[in-house]
Parts: C-alpha cells; sequence; structure tokens
C-alpha cells in the first residue's frame, strides 16, 4: 500500500472521515510527487516564457501532465485498493478519461483508479473459489483485462464529462462572482477547485479571457492575479515547514522553491489534500491577497506563466510592484497564521503520533 506521509486516522465521525478521504487522495499524489517534480522543472525551464526556452524540449510538458501524471495517479490509487492487479486495472481505466477529455483529469484518475481497483476485487472474490485448478492465470488475466477495458469506456463517456462539466460549472460560478464584482468571494471557489487540479481551467478557461478583455481596455487586469498568486501556497508550506508531519517536513523546503520560484502551484495541493482543513488557510490566504489588490489597484498587463515571483513580477506594469508584492505578502502571511492555528502549531501532530503509536502497540499485543 503507498504511503500516506500520515498517522493512521482514529475514531469516527465526520472530522475523522474527512481526514479519511483526504489521507487517501494525498496517498495517491505523495508517492508521485518526484513525476509532479520532474513535470514543473522542464515546465519552469523549458516553455516559450521560462527560463531555457526550447521548443523540442517543451513539447514534454503536455504529454507528462496529460498523459503520464493521472496514469501515475490512477496506477497508485488502484495499488491502494487491490494491489497490483488494482494497479494494472486503474491505469487501463484511466485511459478513457484521458482520451475523453481535454484538461488534465487528475480529478478523474483520483475516482476511476480506485473505483476500478474496487470492482476487480470483488471479481476476483467471486471466481477465487470458482476456478478449477490449473485456470487461475487465465481466468485472472481475463478478469483484469475485461474489468479494465470496460471500465476505459466508462471513464470516456460517463466519469471523463462528468468531471468536465464540474470544471465548466466552476468555472461559471467564478465568472458569475467577477461579473458581480465580489473578486475576495471568488476564492471561496478558486482555491478548492486549484486543490482538486483544476487551476488550469479556472485560469486559462475563464479568468485569463476575461482578463486579456480587460488589460486590452485600461492596460492591466486584476483577474490574471486570482489564481496565480503564489502567496497561498507559500504560507501554506511555510506552516508545514514548522509545524506539519515530522515525516513531511524534509520535502517542503524543495517544495517551496518549485512552487514561489517555478510557479509550480500543483506541488502544494497534496499538502491541502493530507489534511482538508487547511482548504480554510489558503481560501482566507486567497481573499486577502485579492483585497489586497483590489485595495492597491494592483493589475498584471499578462497572465505569469508559470506562476512564479519572477514571472509575476515581470508582467507587473511600471509602478506597480508594491500593490503586487504587498498582495502576495499579505496572502502568505494570512495563510501562515491560519494554517498554523488550524495544524495547533505543531502540537496535533505530537498529539496524532501517540495516537498512532499506542493504536499500533495495541493491536500488536492484541
Amino acid at each position: 500500500m503507498a504511503d500516506t506521509y500520515t498517522p493512521p486516522v482514529t475514531g469516527t465521525g465526520v472530522k475523522a472521515t474527512i481526514q479519511r478521504i483526504g489521507g487517501h487522495l494525498a496517498g495517491m499524489i505523495m508517492p508521485n510527487i518526484g513525476a509532479f517534480i520532474a513535470w514543473g522543472l522542464i515546465t519552469a525551464l523549458f516553455i516559450p516564457t521560462g527560463w531555457l526556452p526550447n521548443e523540442d524540449l517543451a513539447k514534454l510538458v503536455g504529454p507528462i501532465i496529460g498523459t503520464l501524471l493521472p496514469v501515475l495517479i490512477a496506477y497508485t490509487g488502484g495499488r491502494m485498493v487491490h494491489g497490483q492487479r488494482g494497479a494494472v486495472v486503474g491505469a487501463v481505466a484511466v485511459m478513457g478519461v484521458v482520451v475523453g477529455t481535454e484538461s488534465p483529469m487528475f480529478l478523474g484518475a483520483m475516482i476511476i483508479g480506485p473505483l476500478t481497483a474496487l470492482i476487480l476485487k470483488y471479481v476476483d472474490k467471486f471466481t477465487e473459489e470458482r476456478t478449477k485448478a490449473g485456470f487461475e492465470m487465465l481466468v485472472d488475466n481475463f478478469t483484469a483485462g475485461i474489468v479494465g477495458g470496460a471500465m476505459a469506456i466508462v471513464g470516456f463517456y460517463g466519469i471523463g464529462p462528468v468531471v468536465q462539466a464540474v470544471t465548466t460549472t466552476a468555472g461559471n460560478a467564478v465568472e458569475w462572482l467577477i461579473t458581480n464584482n465580489l473578486l475576495p468571494i471568488a476564492s471561496v471557489l478558486i482555491e478548492p477547485a486549484k486543490v482538486l487540479f483544476l487551476n488550469n481551467a479556472i485560469n486559462h478557461g475563464v479568468l485569463s479571457p476575461l482578463g486579456v478583455a480587460e488589460a486590452a481596455e485600461t492596460g492591466k487586469s486584476i483577474l490574471f492575479m486570482l489564481e496565480s498568486n503564489p502567496g497561498p501556497g507559500l504560507g501554506l508550506l511555510l506552516a508545514f515547514l514548522l509545524f506539519g508531519p515530522r515525516a513531511m517536513r524534509p520535502s517542503t523546503p524543495a517544495a517551496m522553491i518549485i512552487h514561489f520560484f517555478g510557479g509550480i502551484h500543483e506541488i502544494y495541493f497534496p499538502y491541502v489534500l493530507m489534511k482538508p482543513r487547511l482548504i480554510l488557510a489558503v481560501i482566507a490566504g486567497g481573499a486577502a491577497g485579492v483585497f489586497t489588490f483590489m485595495v492597491t489597484g494592483a493589475g498584471l498587463v499578462a497572465t505569469p506563466s508559470p506562476g512564479s515571483i519572477f514571472a509575476y513580477l515581470a508582467v507587473t506594469p511600471k509602478g506597480g510592484w508594491l500593490g503586487s508584492s504587498l498582495g502576495i505578502l499579505v496572502a502568505t502571511g494570512v495563510t501562515f497564521a491560519v494554517a498554523a492555528v488550524l495544524m495547533g502549531f505543531g502540537r496535533g501532530e505530537k498529539a496524532e503520533a501517540e495516537e498512532a503509536e499506542t493504536a499500533e502497540t495495541t493491536q500488536k499485543e492484541s
């Protein structure tokens, strides 16, 4: 089973249920963080607006985020449910979701990978007692092939379009908030959507087109700053570095560099999935940053791509650096403060670790 890097959740109730769900989601992402970092480095370096633009190497970006990462997520999710067989059918099934939609299907992979593995798990229970000796390999291979292929079709026609519809709905909701001048409240939708890996759909599908139209008239637009602000992610990672699970702290400095200087925000999403209550921290930080941008009259001339501090400042109009920097700083500070409180300034991690040790000791004794 893939390591979720979090203490096992004990107890019952809504809180424990949410923590378990978040742990499973994080468990599908965290073992693949190396792949995310590799994609982030390639993106930050070789895309046209990167540090070392290279048209040939930039071709790696699309296939990695569109195919490789969803396959790895579904593979890991399937393995968590039903071992290697679950991993294989999860990877097969997710291809239906990948091929059937245009946007990166991380959320779809998190759904179809474990679901397909669970179906195969029940199929295996049904067939293992009814399979005659000598036919085990034949039955196992055909059941895995049938389940994986069938779920790929389900993903193509069912799960993929549903996830795409969710993405479109979220985009429409953000657009409504923008048109009604409720920009800080937009963070209530934008930040959770980002954590579910819908950030590119929100940014490039909704905010960027609206921002381009506004910038054409006024020379700048605050809409370019709503999703791309690196402040909330930086604040969250700082909180994890100081107060997060001890097993996770060594990974946060590299994540902070990739996020803030490389502009790859996806690197911090698993940290929120690990502890879903921290979504409140990034919402608060995002809203505080947007409010600061509004008060200072900040705006950008284009979408910062990737969303690093360097790209952010590069597309800031002359004389607007103070507003941009202040909004990022405020978002970082608010997110850090709220996340630190939600994590009990590290005290909660000690309590959870002690509970886990007690539960493990009790289990061994029994």
